[in-house]
């Protein structure tokens, strides 16, 4: 664990609390709530019928209460709004997930979510989604899923896409945001008023770790409907991983014990090299040798002041590149 002079410590603990806000100073105004989404509108474009389209409005608890959403609520039927959590504490991450019903909807559509937060402080945050759904192009299957992958690993899928109405209308272009995807579109099938497409989506392995939210946009020589997209989703498998990946100690006393424990877990044997932590009142027992699960032992111990803990710790192993994983650990002291 790195050294260094309490003068180093304090500035480092006293500008990571400079991100945690009390929450009471702002709670008049409401406007705590919406300073935890980076996103609050989403254009799903052109889509066709019967094709996946979600989107994740995530949201970050910035501040030292524990936040609890009460409910979420739309406007329109043409969308549906879930929770992927509905406690977080600080630190920790949750979405709204925005689905586009584009199975029973059609045409132009809008609508406006409303989270409720009820703790630590009323409050309510609206998102807006809107999109158009159509009816003479579908992709077989909905989506492209790739599921879980290994961190380096390629993978590919096949999709259909069928056309409907119109014998000369072509795809001329695939475009996508993400340099990690080639396509691969074979030539149109054409019978009466029907073209199909064959296309074949790759994934490279140097996608970074994490969820995958991509889409693909079509071009055609549609003129009134030049472009449509298509959602791409899964995840890469990080190579390292530690949870809890929030750490809730509670309320210690000041010159109290707390005791955690924390799996760390690898797709090959590893060692662990070190665990950073810039905070003194931090020790951890580290075991000895090459596992795929490891577990560590994290202690707390109160210096006798009332310094709230919010502390990264980042786990850094022998694996290629020293590779590490990270986790925050919140509390309080009194």
């Amino acid at each position: 664990m790195a050294i260094l002079d309490r003068r180093t410590v304090v500035n480092t603990v006293l500008a990571i609390g400079l991100l945690l806000p009390v929450l009471a100073s702002e709670a008049s105004a409401q406007q705590w709530a919406d300073k935890m989404f980076s996103v609050k509108e989403h254009d799903f474009r052109i889509v066709g019928r019967g094709t996946k389209s979600e989107f994740h409005f995530e949201f970050t608890n910035l501040y030292q209460e524990d936040l609890h959403v009460q409910a979420v609520r739309t406007s329109c039927g043409c969308t549906t709004p879930t929770l992927t959590k509905q406690s977080l504490k600080t630190y920790e991450k949750g979405a709204v997930v925005a689905t586009f019903n584009t199975n029973t909807f059609i045409g132009q559509k809008s609508a406006t979510i409303t989270v409720v937060f009820d703790r630590p402080s009323y409050a309510e945050v609206q998102l807006k989604v809107s999109g158009f759904i159509r009816t003479d192009i579908s992709f077989d299957p909905p989506e492209i899923n790739y599921g879980e992958i290994a961190a380096g690993q390629s993978r590919e899928q096949e999709v259909t896409i069928t056309h409907n109405g119109n014998s000369n209308w072509e795809i001329t272009d695939v475009r996508s945001h993400c340099a990690n995807l080639q396509v691969r579109l074979n030539p149109p099938e054409r019978t009466g008023g029907q073209v199909r497409y064959r296309m074949r989506v790759r994934v490279d392995g140097e996608l970074p770790e994490g969820e995958i939210r991509e889409r693909l946009t079509l071009i055609s020589n549609d003129r009134q409907f030049p472009t449509t997209e298509m959602a791409i989703s899964g995840r890469v498998r990080p190579v390292i991983s530690v949870s809890p990946a929030s750490v809730s100690l509670g309320t210690t006393r000041r010159e109290g014990t707390v005791e955690r424990r924390l799996v760390v877990r690898g797709d090959e044997p590893f060692e662990i090299l070190d665990v950073q932590c810039v905070d003194q009142r931090f020790e951890f027992e580290v075991p000895v040798g090459k596992k795929k699960v490891q577990f560590v032992k994290l202690r707390f111990t109160g210096d006798g002041t009332d310094q709230s803990i919010t502390q990264k710790l980042r786990i850094v192993t022998d694996l290629p590149g020293n590779r590490s994983a990270s986790c925050i650990v919140t509390g309080t002291v009194e």
